[in-house]
């Protein structure tokens, strides 16, 4: 069966992240190549990544990691095959449009898109952007899959 979307709870079930730290509220696309994720809580006063009462931009990695992982989830799942946790192990070309995430109003969408990979590690690309589309964070990451024994 394909998804063609989730919610927060179909998401927090299929990633390894718990509680307020699953910071995706919502998939509404995927596939071999690309997943699309929103978030919406970035203006939480209680958000567990705040520091100093702010949530800085660098933040955004987070929630393009966790887009990352329902990605690998799903195309796994998809291919038969059993899920693999994954870590990440490199981060080039991050750009930081904005200095925080927790003035941005509305909806952030977080799109992946695995560029390439084997069974050892996978690469992405990653982008959040506001409801205006306007770009807030972007970068590429490199996953190890299976890194812990």
């Amino acid at each position: 069966m394909t998804l063609t979307s989730l919610d927060a709870a179909g998401i927090a079930a299929r990633i390894p992240h718990r509680g307020t730290m699953c910071l995706l509220a919502s998939m509404s696309a995927w596939s071999a190549e690309s997943i699309v994720c929103h978030a919406g809580g970035q203006r939480d006063i209680d958000h567990p990544l705040r520091s100093g009462g702010v949530l800085h931009a660098a933040c955004g990695v987070e929630y393009a990691a966790q887009a990352m992982a329902l990605h690998g989830t799903l195309a796994a799942i998809d291919r038969g095959a059993a899920p693999r946790p994954g870590v990440i192990a490199s981060l080039r070309g991050v750009t930081l449009h904005v200095a925080r995430l927790d003035d941005i109003a509305g909806t952030i969408e977080v799109r992946a898109q695995r560029l390439a990979g084997d069974e050892r590690q996978a690469q992405y690309a990653f982008t959040l952007r506001d409801a205006a589309a306007r770009p807030l964070v972007e970068g590429r990451a490199t996953v190890i899959l299976d890194a812990y024994p």
